[in-house]
């Protein structure tokens, strides 16, 4: 089965999503299951992972809700306050809906040092006892503190989305490719091949910007910790669905089967514990 590891649901309120900007009007309305239904079966793929876009629990229960509704929805990353000290109970009540297979928090807006907090790590390992997941959401500048996290957290499976946001449009390599090299040394990190359109050039781009920041990944991660994620619909900003599946499809061109089956598909299932 082929699995998109990271798309976002909402209906639009320009408040609670004021992230979404003006020079980001294409994607100021309502998505939902029922939109991209079609555009999965059009790409081939036969189900996604649904991660939370804003930090409440009432998004977690509607991307539960989605879930239960929609076929194509696998799994669910919801959200938590990791910080409270009820955390531990929060969690036990979620534990009842199945579909949820972890968590994130949009640390990329928090200060550098959020994920290295002592509240933060503490939420995060109450996360083992449940069998769940964290999603890394960062910047570059961020990774250092995400370091410090999956060393200290062994017990937590780990995803970075997005490969950490790598300044594509400045061409920034080094610093990002050092830290990613780290964070891999972790065996229980994985990393998205996701959200790379918006991060480049978003008017103008080519698959040329983005190849070395794969490289990077790819020597690091191995494609047995890779999972493909088109970011829909923030990608639309800067691409289709089917351009963002291109691109990694070209990538993978050199590659077996094998290996693009586990990107594409295998390995979200198996980090996910999607049971398909």
């Amino acid at each position: 089965m082929t699995i998109d590891a990271h798309q976002h649901f909402w209906h639009f309120d320009p408040v609670r999503d004021n992230w979404i900007t003006d020079d980001m009007v294409s994607i100021q309305r309502d998505f939902l299951p029922a939109d991209l239904e079609p555009v999965l079966a059009q790409n081939g793929i036969d189900g996604c992972v649904a991660v939370q876009a804003s930090q409440s629990e009432e998004e977690t229960k509607f991307l539960v809700n989605l879930a239960q509704t929609y076929d194509i929805v696998k799994g669910v990353v919801g959200w938590v306050d990791l910080q409270s000290e009820t955390v531990a109970e929060r969690l036990e009540y979620f534990s009842q809906y199945k579909a949820i297979k972890g968590y994130r928090h949009v640390a990329q807006a928090e200060p550098d040092d959020f994920l290295n907090r002592p509240a933060v790590v503490r939420g995060i390992r109450q996360l083992a006892h449940f069998g769940l997941t964290y999603d890394i959401l960062i910047y570059p500048s961020q990774l250092k503190a995400a370091l410090h996290l999956v060393r200290a957290v062994p017990e937590v499976n780990f995803v970075i989305d997005h490969l950490a946001k790598p300044y594509i449009t400045k061409r920034e390599i080094n610093r990002w490719s050092n830290f990613m090299a780290e964070m891999a040394k972790n065996a229980n990190v994985s990393c998205k091949l996701s959200g790379m359109v918006t991060e480049g050039d978003s008017q103008n781009w080519s698959k040329k910007d983005f190849f070395p920041y794969l490289d990077v990944a790819f020597e690091h991660f191995g494609p047995d910790r890779l999972l493909f994620g088109s970011d829909w619909p923030v990608c639309l900003v800067a691409a289709d669905y089917t351009q963002v599946k291109t691109l990694v499809d070209d990538y993978l061109s050199p590659w077996s089967d094998d290996v693009r089956a586990k990107v594409f598909g295998e390995n979200a299932a198996s980090f996910y514990q999607l049971g398909i």
